[in-house]
């Protein structure tokens, strides 16, 4: 498996011989007002579309925030022959597919096997944020012979983090014959806004390390950490956080592959 960060929570993930890309922000630094707040982008993105080459899916967590799915991000849509998020996304844009939660889609790859990508159960602030942040989704892709890779989405509950480890274990998802997460996309930055009092919309720097430890021994690779002025913790907090409780960290260079 190779990820290459873009910036922000907009990763290239390549694995099974496809190309999957989380959550696409493509716009350039500038401020976008919305209803009254403002949300403001710092940092551009390291890689550009076109050098990207072809993209076979876009695993979107939601679509209602600028940072998630910017204006370029919508452009690029119409050109991904699949595109999986939330069922109420699916009613927003035309031509996405909307993932309840446990829900499952096969991708064929270029070899004849499959990858299999399930939706899962996200959330995007503390509970009862969805009327005010919306609903959202993580996904689990695996496959007979590939590595199983959680991407978390804009999710902030560690106990859903730990429901998932514990499903698998189990082997309780349907269709799933993993029983752990080999490498996990985990969105941090402790996303805060006005709109819940400045609560966590994603995973703080220590919620990241409680939810590492539930997904032991899986690499952990972070986005959503830098970029936008609600990013709370930065890459580096990030960092110290997980060097202070003994754990490993991935941290993905900037538009240059990881590989793992």
């Amino acid at each position: 498996m190779k990820i290459t960060h873009v910036g922000g929570p907009t990763a290239l993930i390549s694995l099974g011989g496809l190309s999957l890309l989380t959550d696409p922000a493509f716009d350039e630094p500038r401020e976008y007002h919305l209803a009254g707040r403002v949300m403001t982008k710092l940092t551009g993105p390291a890689v550009s579309v076109a050098s990207l080459g072809p993209i076979d899916a876009v695993l979107l967590s939601h679509d209602q925030h600028k940072d998630n799915l910017d204006e370029s991000g919508r452009e690029l849509l119409s050109s991904v022959p699949v595109v999986l998020s939330t069922p109420d996304a699916a009613g927003r844009i035309e031509g996405v597919r909307g993932l309840e939660n446990w829900e499952s889609v096969e991708l064929a790859r270029p070899d004849g096997g499959t990858l299999t990508v399930t939706g899962l159960p996200a959330r995007h602030g503390p509970e009862g944020c969805e009327p005010i942040t919306g609903v959202v989704t993580g996904f689990l892709l695996s496959g007979s012979d590939l590595p199983t890779v959680y991407v978390s989405g804009d999710n902030a509950s560690v106990d859903l983090v730990a429901d998932l480890t514990t499903r698998l274990a189990a082997g309780t998802i349907p269709g799933i014959t993993a029983r752990a997460v080999d490498v996990a996309v985990l969105f941090a930055g402790a996303a805060r806004t006005p709109l819940l009092g400045g609560a966590p919309l994603t995973l703080t720097s220590e919620a990241a390390v409680e939810a590492a430890r539930f997904l032991a021994p899986a690499a952990i690779v972070p986005v959503h950490t830098e970029g936008w002025a609600h990013f709370s913790e930065g890459p580096e907090v990030l960092a110290k956080t997980f060097a202070a409780a003994g754990l490993d960290l991935h941290l993905p260079p900037a538009g240059k592959p990881l590989s793992l």
